[in-house]
């Protein structure tokens, strides 16, 4: 439990300071000033001032992250020590590189080390092939073999290993499943019906197809397998939120600290290369959910400056403020019914 805790720790600190970092040098880079850079959310646990007023902090909490910078609430009364370091004095170009920067970093930290991660161990195939059938599985009845490459499920085309959990996760499996296979060159669409079983007393389907890929090693084969795995990741999370919009994915289904505190748990047993892989994935999961054009994230702040561009002037300050709040305040709503939800599936 300890080992967890820390591993927690680090790999949520890790994110952060990777997110909030870019923040923070693109500002300092554009002449912004920076009254805090904050890893954790909460008491101050440490704090240091630098020689440029800017106050370096740790938090009790180390669920999140922050960097205050001058001028990013434009309601506020200019301060005299920071007049012409505010953010709403530097260019529109300026102010995109300091609110992109935190989504670029964490983009680039998962490409590095999911480019690790194959070199440490291999870096497995991200082809949707079988490796193997069950007996008597679902799959066998209707003619899966290893080997066959899976192209389409329910009308969706599989182009990555990572598509077929995916769309299996979205669909109905009560009901039939149509896919598509090629091996040789031969192409085949079946149709097959999930088989119910129970196992810790909780009901899943099975399919019976196994997808253990082969791994190659070198450092051109890792950065092929970051460069697609990188672009799987990111498809999945596409998917995932237009099935929230659509009803393919329910918000009891969400994950919190909590969760991935229980994830991290589950996957330090596996080694090294599990935790890296679940660092790059929830590292691309913080730059894409920041990507949102939603209030208080980065991408609510971009459509701003966006529509400032448009507009050839800022929007009214007030307005623009009470937005942001407005979403701030939902996803702390969010973050609560996620993180409640995620305490009762521990029991």
């Amino acid at each position: 439990m300890i080992l967890n805790i820390i591993l927690f720790i680090i790999i949520l600190g890790f994110i952060v300071l990777v997110h909030e970092g870019g923040h923070f040098f693109f500002a300092k880079m554009t002449g912004v000033h920076v009254f805090e850079f904050s890893i954790g959310m909460g008491p101050v646990v440490f704090k240091k001032i630098a020689k440029d007023k800017t106050q370096y902090s740790i938090r009790a909490f180390p669920i999140g992250g922050f960097v205050s910078l001058a001028g990013e609430d434009p309601s506020e009364e200019v301060r005299e020590e920071t007049k012409g370091k505010n953010l709403q004095d530097k260019t529109v170009f300026q102010r995109f590189l300091v609110m992109f920067a935190g989504v670029f970093n964490n983009f680039v930290s998962a490409f590095l080390i999911l480019i690790i991660a194959g070199i440490l161990l291999g870096a497995p195939s991200t082809k949707p092939y079988v490796s193997g059938v069950k007996e008597n599985s679902p799959a066998e009845e209707v003619g899966i073999k290893t080997g066959d490459l899976i192209t389409n499920i329910n009308g969706h085309k599989i182009k990555y290993r990572d598509d077929i959990a995916l769309y299996l996760a979205v669909e109905d499996l009560s009901k039939p499943l149509n896919i598509s296979v090629e091996n040789n060159g031969i192409k085949k669409d079946l149709t097959l019906n999930a088989k119910k079983e129970k196992k810790d007393g909780k009901e899943r389907y099975i399919i019976g197809v196994e997808l253990n890929p082969k791994k190659e090693g070198g450092f051109i084969n890792s950065v092929k397998y970051a460069y697609n795995e990188f672009f799987a990741i990111i498809k999945q999370m596409y998917v995932v939120i237009i099935n929230l919009f659509t009803g393919g994915v329910h918000l009891n289904e969400l994950s919190g600290p909590v969760g991935i505190y229980s994830v991290v748990g589950q996957m330090s047993k596996e080694g090294i290369t599990a935790l890296l892989y679940l660092t790059a994935l929830l590292s691309i999961n913080v730059g894409v959910i920041n990507l949102l054009p939603f209030p208080a994230f980065d991408g609510g702040r971009i459509l701003f400056l966006i529509i400032e561009k448009i507009k050839g002037k800022p929007v009214d300050p007030k307005i623009e403020n009470t937005i942001h709040s407005i979403g701030f305040i939902l996803l702390m709503i969010l973050m609560i019914y996620v993180t409640f939800n995620d305490i009762l599936k521990l029991f």
